[in-house]
């Protein structure tokens, strides 16, 4: 209900002046959560399993004033390899685990097979969303137990030549793998990759560890 004495002045609820309303949270997907802002204070509600929480941002919180920049390795051709694409018909499903025990299912439209080091590996991505042509990979390389991330890193390509429901050829370039958000901050609910996505070979490209 709304207070006796009214709205803080300034308080925004999706761009509008604040009225009562039923906040919008998807399950697993935020991009369409309505936000709450006032100052420099900007939260929603988040949807994870059958967990609510909010999840509060501040543009003037010491971890963004004190924020001392990314750590990158340097760019490597090696690192940047064209892998088989192999659609699955029909397209599969993967349960992805989170950071915070939660886990969702999201679909796996094939697999990427490709050569580094002499040998052949494969990894599944997911497709988030079918509007975006772009393709999500979670995985994990041996570099996590020194120089990168423990949990893992991100990976998004184009999608294959050909599209994903047909055979083809896809770029994958390691030197773009990024930290996921759960390397900055401890309320994060970041995917973890899936059994088939831990790689037994270093990637020594791409982001590095943002904490020690």
């Amino acid at each position: 209900m709304p207070p006796k004495e009214g709205y803080p002045s300034g308080l925004q609820i999706d761009g509008g002046p604040a009225k009562q309303l039923s906040l919008r949270a998807d399950q697993d997907k935020d991009k369409f959560n309505s936000h709450v802002t006032i100052g420099t204070i900007n939260f929603y509600m988040i949807k994870r399993a059958d967990k609510f929480a909010l999840r509060i941002k501040d543009a003037k919180s010491p971890s963004l004033l004190e924020f001392h920049g990314l750590k990158w390795f340097e760019l490597n051709p090696v690192y940047r390899v064209i892998a088989k694409w192999t659609p699955y018909v029909p397209a599969k499903s993967v349960s992805l685990l989170t950071l915070v025990g939660t886990e969702y299912s999201e679909p796996v439209p094939g697999f990427a097979e490709f050569t580094l080091q002499g040998k052949t590996f494969r990894l599944e991505p997911v497709l988030e969303d079918p509007n975006n042509p772009k393709l999500f990979f979670i995985l994990r390389d041996t570099t996590s137990t020194e120089t990168t991330y423990p949990a893992c890193r991100f990976l998004y390509t184009a999608f294959p030549n050909h599209g994903v429901d047909q055979p083809g050829e896809l770029l994958l370039d390691f030197n773009h793998l990024e930290n996921p958000p759960c390397a900055y901050t401890p309320y994060a609910t970041c995917p973890l990759p899936p059994a088939g996505n831990r790689l037994p070979i270093a990637l020594p490209v791409g982001e590095q560890r943002y904490h020690k």
